[in-house]
């Protein structure tokens, strides 16, 4: 159903699945796959979505909410782009 959960809790029925949780799925994808976990986590993932999005769109104010950032200047930041070069293509950009 549309209110459901997409991760649930295996505790509770009516709960999502916790970000320490999902912290630990991770660590156990990492080391099975052979990667070195120090390189790899929920955090590198994120920004690497982000990055993709950022790249195939040019649309700094997408990623910028996706992210839940609230100012731009942290969006730009995280993605590692020029402040210049972002700025200017936000301004030019409507979500």
């Amino acid at each position: 159903p549309p209110d459901a959960y997409l991760f649930p809790s295996r505790q509770r029925a009516d709960a999502h699945l916790s970000t320490r949780q999902y912290a630990r799925i991770v660590k156990g994808w990492v080391r099975s796959a052979g990667l070195g976990e120090p390189s790899y986590g929920t955090h590198s993932m994120r920004r690497t979505t982000a990055s993709l999005i950022y790249q195939r769109t040019k649309n700094l104010r997408a990623v910028q909410l996706l992210l839940g950032h609230s100012k731009i200047e942290s969006t730009v930041r995280c993605l590692g782009v020029e402040v210049d070069d972002a700025l200017s293509m936000a301004e030019h950009t409507e979500v």
